[in-house]
């Protein structure tokens, strides 16, 4: 009996890892439809016979991103919004440019794992840990060093040369999404109640309100 159980235990574990993945693709390829008129988990598929080179092609990576912003970074996107091919394949890229100690601020991706390249320049990465630790995990990176940052944890990018930096990084989605910690906080519309957000940075309220009105 004690066997049959712990047989039982062992299959709703594997079960439960093979569920947890996302599927793998029952054709040679589903290139996205955006225009599809079934709602799905993804995007529709687009006819096989209508499919072309262009489907899985994008040109223009090797320029660099402006910039010229607030944070001091452009994130250039190669998910299936740019490559309709990319659709149910699991993966996409993406450039970031940095202007000198330009940030790429704290973030998370909810859907897809990271693993980044330094191409240029020198880049202070990090993430942290979930509740209740919080631990911080950081390191400097050279031209040509790789980091990985995991599914969901919030991380960031700081260039920390004179210099611009650039990085390209591959995520384990075709459609990652983002969250940027400060924007969902301070930015969210409608806005999050100033005196709940108060209370949870136990600062006075009139500093939430002024950080607010920055977003």
């Amino acid at each position: 009996m004690a066997s049959n159980f712990l047989f039982f235990g062992i299959l709703i574990a594997i079960c439960s890892v093979v569920l947890a993945s996302d599927p793998s693709p029952l054709q040679d390829f589903c290139v996205a439809d955006p225009n599809g008129p079934v709602l799905v988990n993804g995007h529709a598929c687009k006819d096989p016979k209508l499919v072309e080179a262009n489907d899985f092609f994008l040109s223009g990576l090797h320029f660099p991103g402006n910039t010229s912003n607030p944070v001091g970074s452009r994130v250039t996107p190669a998910n299936v919004v740019q490559i309709p091919g990319l659709n149910t394949l699991g993966i996409s890229l993406v450039r970031i440019d940095y202007a000198p100690w330009g940030i790429n601020p704290p973030h998370t991706h909810p859907r897809a794992t990271e693993i980044l390249t330094v191409i240029e320049g020198t880049l202070e990465v990090g993430f942290v840990t979930s509740n209740p630790e919080l631990r911080l995990i950081t390191k400097k990176l050279e031209k040509g060093d790789v980091f990985v940052f995991p599914v969901g944890l919030v991380h960031f990018q700081r260039n920390v040369g004179y210099s611009n930096a650039v990085a390209i990084a591959a995520l384990s989605s075709q459609n990652p999404g983002v969250i940027t910690i400060a924007n969902s906080v301070f930015g969210s519309n409608p806005a999050i109640p100033n005196d709940l957000l108060a209370k949870s940075f136990q600062v006075d309220i009139k500093i939430i309100d002024w950080i607010q009105s920055k977003f």
